[in-house]
């Protein structure tokens, strides 16, 4: 039997959900936030919470899967465009889902999405440099590069984020793939 499609007002309520959710992460511990301020800030009841999710950490956990399940298809794109290509579409991402990455770089937050994003894109640079170089992935060099490339390409959006998104898009998209074209040619060479 197959599974059928949640409608427009299922998606918007679960929009509305995280959204409420990221936000109250963004100032409060994860242990110390409550299904009602969530049912509150995202104006649906209780019930409606309950719902589509079991309680807090279930709709935590749904977050971090869907984020990251979005995240790993938008990386595996990186093997087959150009970077500026890939910032653009990973920052166009990030500025439409502004809380959920507010959330993940929250200091409240658990940072297990962060990681996962963090270990997403390192496998990614891995890999390609190592196809690029003809080399063992296990090449302890490439292992360390790639950290550095992919925490540097983090690090700006951490910024971007935490300074309220407020530089231009087209800013962060040039910062970040003039950093990271410059990494891969060290990396290279």
């Amino acid at each position: 039997m197959s599974e059928k499609k949640p409608d427009r007002r299922t998606l918007k309520t679960r929009k509305a959900i995280c959204d409420a959710f990221a936000e109250l992460l963004t100032k409060k511990e994860l242990h110390k936030i409550t299904v009602q301020e969530i049912s509150d800030k995202a104006d649906v009841n209780r019930v409606t919470f309950y719902n589509h999710y079991l309680d807090v950490y279930d709709l935590y956990d749904k977050i971090e899967a869907d984020v990251l399940v979005e995240l790993g298809l938008l990386i595996l794109r990186l093997d087959d465009i150009r970077s500026d290509e890939f910032f653009s579409c990973l920052i166009g991402y990030i500025d439409e889902n502004k809380s959920i990455f507010k959330m993940m770089f929250s200091s409240n937050g658990t940072n297990k999405l962060r990681e996962k994003f963090s270990k997403l894109m390192e496998g990614l640079f891995r890999k390609i440099i190592c196809e690029k170089k003809n080399t063992d992935i296990s090449d302890n060099r490439i292992e360390y590069l790639s950290c550095y490339r992919t925490q540097g390409c983090i690090a700006i959006i951490e910024k971007w984020v935490a300074g309220g998104l407020s530089e231009p898009k087209e800013f962060i998209i040039k910062t970040v793939s003039e950093l990271d074209d410059n990494t891969e040619k060290l990396i290279l060479n």
